[in-house]
């Protein structure tokens, strides 16, 4: 799409810049191979729309303004690395203690899914957790558990076959659909954007309209944003049949119009991304 924009601007302008015509008080403005004339003020130009989204300034805090304000889901997701040697023992102690935690209603949590990463980070255990209730239900379930022997000795006999370990907590975007279990057999895809400080509500404002072009196959899972760990990350959760699935479906997006717009504007707020193909365990609600 740029090119196709850039081509139709400059044709204009070159045409403009032939005749050797330049207004009093203008700047000549050399850009990509074509010429235009720009106000000095440079406060209202077409030419710096063209290439600046503008976001209303807010009062509100970007969690007020980006969730699903009748509800109170807290998100934590945990990236485990595994001692290669463990992550079959790993895997199994997981799949012999989180579902009865996931399963007790004296714990205010859900256990979305657990993976194994395929693509990505090798020897890497991801866990999603749910809390109903925000802060003090996460608050709860760690004072639960603190008292829970069962959980005490996982996590000793986990801390044996871990190299390192981290999380998050996140919140859900108002316009992603909230995980629920799905039958299987997928694969899923995580892919993790750190956007530049300050671009979040931009960021939501485009994928609020560009989600639509990711509802054709039921591919998308969760849209989530942090709270506490790396700030400004974004995480896009996506479930597919089988890699040439995911081909497929990320190709057929392109066919839409207006998917290419959506590439073009956020692509310059992402300062790193990244992308785990994942396999759900035994223990996944999702599969």
């Amino acid at each position: 799409m740029a090119t196709r924009v850039l081509h139709r601007v400059s044709g204009g302008l070159g045409r403009a810049a032939s005749s050797g015509a330049r207004p009093a008080g203008r700047l000549v403005v050399w850009s990509r191979g074509f010429t235009t004339s720009v106000s000095r003020s440079g406060k209202d130009s077409w030419f710096k729309s063209l290439f600046v989204r503008k976001v209303d300034p807010r009062k509100d805090a970007h969690a007020t303004l980006l969730t699903k304000n009748e509800e109170s889901n807290l998100y934590k997701i945990q990236f485990h690395n595994v001692k290669p040697e463990c992550l079959d023992a790993y895997n199994k102690l997981c799949e012999e203690v989180l579902p009865s935690i996931h399963a007790d209603k004296y714990y205010p949590c859900e256990l979305v899914g657990t993976w194994n990463t395929w693509y990505g980070e090798q020897d890497q255990a991801v866990h999603l957790w749910r809390y109903r209730g925000g802060y003090p239900a996460l608050t709860e379930v760690m004072n639960k558990l603190k008292q829970n022997q069962e959980f005490t000795a996982y996590r000793k006999e986990r801390g044996k076959m871990l190299m390192s370990r981290r999380n998050q907590l996140l919140l859900e975007f108002s316009f992603w659909n909230e995980p629920v279990p799905r039958e299987g057999p997928n694969i899923y895809e995580l892919r993790s954007y750190q956007l530049r400080p300050g671009t979040m509500i931009e960021w939501g404002n485009y994928w609020a309209r560009a989600i639509r072009f990711r509802q054709h196959n039921s591919e998308a899972v969760g849209g989530f944003f942090s709270q506490i760990g790396n700030l400004y990350m974004v995480h896009h959760l996506w479930a597919y049949k089988d890699l040439q699935s995911r081909e497929d479906t990320r190709n057929g997006a392109w066919q839409q119009e207006g998917w290419d717009e959506v590439v073009y504007y956020t692509v310059p707020l992402i300062q790193h991304m990244d992308s785990r193909i994942m396999i759900p365990t035994k223990a996944s609600p999702l599969k």
